[in-house]
């Protein structure tokens, strides 16, 4: 592929750097600092981003409904006609359902099991309970609002996808999906990765990987892959097949993959990133425009050199895009 990108549709930009969860999968919550991007910042590089094509802005985090301005921000690209998606831990949707239902397109929440699993996970009393009142209240405002869930799959919720799914139905969600827990990168505040022992903590071992494909079958054979479940049946599988490899039990296989020509990682300092757990390839500031980092010399060299079939990193991926556009 062309190392030179002409035109990058997806943006996932992480307004602020803080999270309100304290998930054993994720460590963005451990993190001190707490920055965002502002409204004026943004009014900087929207030209940039409209300059590159952007026409998807996701949201992530952290979570993005912990910033002090976040719909001054949602308004900036809603003026350029690009469509903004949320990913939130639903735990500050029922303060915000107004706003949301104004400002944004659709909403992610996390769902990692029925309730009381839920909150273990998320290791925040009553989590559950609010993510539902959010859900309510937002559809209170605004009924046709698409709200869809997405499940991080480890030890803690192995056994229960089949619950999971039905959690959602209960919670008139629009659908979900699911990926498994990432525990080899340095993505979500991880510098320096994770030891063994804690890999282990939210890893499988063999005969939780067997219950897993029981449940993922099971799911299969309910006809909601592509469905409900946004997976196919092969994506699903392929959760089994990932922590299957980080047991040694089979080589790690690359998704298809072309995240880095057609989508960039903002985050809330400005480093810019051409996936979730690849090494940045710059950082916009105030001479510094989206342009000038995803086209630079050290961006360009990166794409050359990336083959994703043999790239260690793209080997373990839990959160491949294969963008086709319109």
């Amino acid at each position: 592929m062309n190392p030179i990108v002409s035109r990058l549709p997806i943006l996932v930009l992480s307004p602020h750097s803080r999270c309100n969860c304290r998930c054993l999968m994720c460590d963005i919550w451990k993190s001190a600092e707490s920055i965002e991007i502002g409204a004026e910042e943004l009014e900087r590089h929207v030209a940039g981003i409209e300059g590159m094509g952007v026409e998807w802005v996701v949201l992530t985090g952290g979570d993005p409904l912990m910033h002090s301005d976040l719909f001054r921000l949602c308004a900036v690209l809603k003026r350029r006609a690009i469509r903004v998606t949320m990913l939130t831990t639903g735990l500050l949707l029922d303060r915000h359902a107004s706003a949301i239902a104004a400002n944004i397109d659709d909403v992610i929440v996390s769902l990692d099991g029925p309730a009381e699993m839920h909150n273990r996970i998320r290791r925040v009393a009553g989590a559950f309970e609010k993510l539902a009142m959010g859900v309510r209240s937002l559809r209170a405002v605004r009924p046709d609002f698409p709200i869809t869930a997405r499940c991080t799959v480890q030890r803690l919720n192995h056994s229960a996808l089949c619950a999971t799914v039905a959690e959602a139905h209960n919670l008139r969600l629009n659908g979900i999906s699911f990926l498994a827990a990432d525990m080899t990168s340095t993505a979500f505040n991880r510098p320096l990765g994770w030891s063994a022992e804690r890999q282990a903590q939210v890893g499988l071992d063999h005969e939780q990987i067997a219950r897993l494909e029981a449940e993922i079958e099971s799911i299969v054979m309910a006809g909601e892959c592509g469905q409900f479940v946004a997976e196919s049946p092969e994506k699903l599988r392929r959760i089994v097949r990932h922590f299957r490899a980080h047991l040694g039990e089979s080589e790690p296989v690359a998704p298809l993959c072309n995240a880095p020509w057609v989508s960039a990682v903002v985050e809330a300092d400005g480093t810019v990133r051409p996936c979730f757990f690849q090494r940045s390839i710059g950082r916009i500031d105030a001479r510094t425009s989206l342009a000038d980092v995803i086209n630079g010399a050290e961006a360009v060299a990166f794409r050359e050199e990336l083959d994703v079939a043999l790239n260690p990193i793209c080997r373990r991926c839990v959160c491949s895009l294969n963008w086709r556009g319109n």
